[in-house]
């Protein structure tokens, strides 16, 4: 029982406690792994041990979407539009970086997940003391309940923007959501993985078409992805450069990926990881450049149409919205905006659910019903978001959606450094551990974005 239920025995002192510690201490881990991630859909896709790469590789596709969509949720949007307005195509570069750290840190979950049999959160709670690890579940219920914050938020923009429901009721409304995941759940995680990945479509078809409109400088766009001395220089550029590397990379992100690639049956073998570790990061980086569309094409519409008509101080959503039909000739413009508005923000709450779910099992090893789960989570963000919108109406809104970015820019260290730690460890990565090259080029990433992160939340809080 005391190991079903995590407890140290080895406090005991008895033969078979230290018989187990040692155990613990060549695998690198201080307890033994009690549960697997996500047990009811643990190893339940089949993966084809016969037939063409491309076979195998769709067989282990659908992770890393799930993971591309907290990318591209409600939160990114208004630090993308305020970049574009501003400062034009300038600040691609720091999208593009920012992606690229994405890809490098996605990977390195999907690896740990892959080879140890743990996520993130489980191989938090296995490696540091208790109080650590409680440490670290707080600061990660808080970063999925911001990112909650920012997707309530959104998807309530959206709806009035595209059908004239007041701000508070489509708060409410988005507790409902908690059925559709509740149904997705009971049929297979396929169904998850496939709506997920129509509503991405949906997003970049919206943004594909907005593009397309808005005729941007193809020039100025090619310039944009080159960084330039002048990010660093311009304190308001690097302020919001900073905005949108923070919005970027989600802490939550992390412990999801490294959770849902032990949904397939890979063959628990050297060849059979290093296999799944391949197409595992070729999904993830495949999907990741599906976000870096998206979150180019926001500031890319925002540059092509706000920063070219001069109105330079567009930062908050309803406002996008509101101008992108005169500056374009045509409501398709704002139709589409609130459609892929409203799209993104139901596809983070999907994942928001799983990983939610996986760190709660994971750090307390502690498992209650999914639809429970969610509607606790739900009622956390909508509960603060209900109040503000009766009291500040949308401008407490648009506070709410940057407060909730200040919070997940806190936690991603906390989520990052742990990741970097264990995957470069080889006591528990054994042959998997990174290459010399990958742990130096893993731990300039994660100092860089705690850096960063530091500056931002002093210069949000200093004013």
């Amino acid at each position: 029982m005391n190991e079903e239920l995590g407890v140290q025995t080895r406090v005991e002192q008895s033969p078979r406690a230290e018989k187990k510690e040692r155990s613990e201490n060549s695998s690198g881990w201080r307890l033994e792994r009690t549960q697997h991630s996500l047990p009811e859909v643990y190893r339940s896709l089949k993966i084809p041990k016969s037939g063409s790469w491309i076979k195998k590789f769709l067989a282990f596709a659908g992770p890393g979407y799930l993971v591309a969509v907290g990318y591209m949720d409600p939160g990114n949007w208004a630090t993308d539009i305020a970049g574009g307005s501003l400062f034009g195509y300038s600040l691609l570069s720091v999208i593009l970086i920012s992606n690229l750290m994405a890809i490098l840190l996605q990977a390195l979950a999907g690896k740990l997940g892959i080879v140890t049999g743990r996520d993130l959160a489980q191989a938090c709670r296995d490696h540091y003391s208790k109080p650590v690890s409680m440490m670290l579940w707080v600061l990660c219920e808080l970063a999925i309940a911001a990112c909650d914050l920012a997707e309530v938020i959104g998807s309530a923009i959206a709806l009035q923007l595209l059908f004239g429901i007041p701000l508070l009721y489509g708060v409410m409304i988005t507790v409902l959501d908690v059925l559709l995941v509740l149904l997705l759940q009971n049929k297979g995680f396929r169904y998850i993985e496939t709506l997920v990945i129509v509503l991405i479509v949906t997003i970049g078809a919206c943004f594909a078409v907005e593009i397309f409109l808005s005729k941007p400088d193809i020039g100025g766009i090619a310039r944009g992805f080159v960084p330039t001395t002048q990010i660093i220089t311009n304190p308001a550029m690097l302020y919001i450069a900073i905005g949108i590397l923070g919005a970027t990379v989600m802490p939550h992100n992390l412990y999801l990926h490294s959770s849902i690639v032990q949904t397939r049956q890979f063959e628990q073998t050297t060849a059979g990881k290093r296999q799944a570790i391949k197409y595992a990061t070729w999904d993830s980086t495949i999907a990741l450049f599906f976000a870096l569309f998206i979150n180019a094409a926001i500031l890319i519409l925002s540059a092509a149409t706000f920063h070219r008509a001069g109105l330079t101080k567009v930062a908050e959503i309803n406002d996008a919205y509101q101008l992108l039909t005169p500056l374009l000739g045509t409501a398709l413009g704002s139709i589409l905006f609130g459609v892929a508005l409203l799209a993104s923000g139901q596809n983070s709450t999907l994942t928001g659910t799983l990983a939610g779910q996986i760190v709660m099992e994971g750090f307390l090893n502690f498992r209650m019903p999914s639809w429970l789960r969610r509607l606790i989570t739900r009622l956390i963000a909508v509960i603060p978001a209900v109040i503000v919108t009766a009291i500040a109406g949308e401008s407490g809104t648009a506070k709410l959606l940057i407060l909730s970015q200040v919070i997940l820019s806190f936690q991603l260290a906390f989520a990052v450094i742990p990741l970097v730690k264990f995957t470069s460890d080889k006591k528990k990565m054994g042959e998997f551990v990174n290459a010399p090259w990958l742990t130096v080029l893993s731990w300039i990433v994660a100092i860089f974005i705690a850096i960063l992160n530091i500056y931002l939340l002093y210069k949000t809080f200093a004013g």
